[in-house]
């Protein structure tokens, strides 16, 4: 029978990434933590990590005892909820979804949590497949996506939708065409060229494509690719969860155009599971959520200077 301490080092250093990490979750030296990994090798019989500079990553048989892992932590703590009775203040919940999502899901999350102490959340900003690959592997309770899996395994339900902005400092001017935009230039993020497609396309006849637009600046954390425009630096497109979660807020504006795009909200969770209480809590919170980003209507800032093109 393989040795549950180990068992339990391996599944955090997988969710880590590093010892160091590993042993700091664990309350254990980093040195502790590679002598449980030998073990656990030696257990096995089999290389768990190959190591890549200071990194590592899990070779076929390190991935199928994660997997092993993770399963056998998520049937304890499926277990230990259930002997301690259907508490909604008690016992773990794990969210994916967008970082612009999550930039407006997550305080309301710790408002919930904070006088819960026996309540434990985890929200992660993930890309699409990856949130359905956590739900299908139990590593999320709830996922929020952008289209339906369409997946038998999982259960997808629309829960609203949400604008997509073009984002400009509060006291520009409206763009007179794509010209404009690439003479102020573009604060790229990963999914701008994607965005930009969406929603340029339908709005101005003469977008070049995402992959040509002049960019002046990369961001790749969500919540800093407002921050340059707000301080006078290009344009960027974002859903309107990444703009209303953004503590630039005051200092932005929303171009109105005459074609808006949404993109619809589906919330998902394994089929077929009995949720408990605490999740049924978060559902309704990730709901509430996605109802505030449904009911805004776009306001441009009234400082900006109003334009008509005929390239919109």
């Amino acid at each position: 029978m393989l040795n549950a301490t180990w068992l339990e080092t391996f599944r955090i250093l997988c969710r880590t990434g590093s010892a160091t990490r590993a042993a700091r979750a664990l309350n254990m030296t980093q040195p502790g933590v590679s002598q449980h990994l030998r073990k656990l090798e030696g257990q096995v019989g089999a290389e768990l990590v190959l190591r890549q500079g200071k990194g590592f990553v899990p070779t076929e048989a390190g991935r199928a005892l994660r997997d092993l892992a993770e399963a056998r932590h998520d049937e304890e703590r499926a277990l230990r909820d259930r002997l301690r009775g259907d508490d909604p203040d008690r016992g773990g919940m794990a969210i994916g979804c967008s970082g612009s999502f999550a930039l407006m899901l997550g305080p309301r999350l710790i408002a919930h949590a904070a006088p819960r102490p026996d309540l434990s959340v985890t929200l992660e900003a993930a890309p699409q497949r990856s949130i359905v690959e956590g739900v299908l592997s139990a590593r999320f309770d709830l996922g929020v996506l952008h289209a339906d899996p369409a997946h038998p395994r999982i259960e997808a339900q629309p829960i609203g939708q949400e604008e997509l902005c073009l984002i400009l400092p509060r006291d520009a001017s409206i763009p007179g065409g794509i010209d404009d935009l690439q003479e102020r230039g573009l604060v790229g993020h990963p999914d701008a060229a994607m965005l930009a497609d969406l929603l340029l396309g339908p709005n101005f006849a003469d977008h070049p494509g995402g992959d040509r637009l002049r960019q002046r600046m990369h961001v790749n954390q969500i919540g800093q690719i407002p921050l340059p425009v707000a301080q006078g630096i290009g344009w960027t497109i974002l859903p309107r969860s990444g703009i209303d979660g953004s503590s630039s807020r005051d200092r932005l504006a929303i171009c109105p155009l005459p074609v808006p795009v949404h993109q619809p909200l589906w919330l998902i969770g394994l089929a077929g599971r009995q949720r408990p209480s605490r999740l049924a809590v978060a559902e309704g919170i990730i709901r509430d959520t996605a109802a505030l980003l449904d009911q805004t209507v776009s306001r441009y800032s009234s400082t900006v200077s109003s334009s008509d093109s005929s390239d919109m």
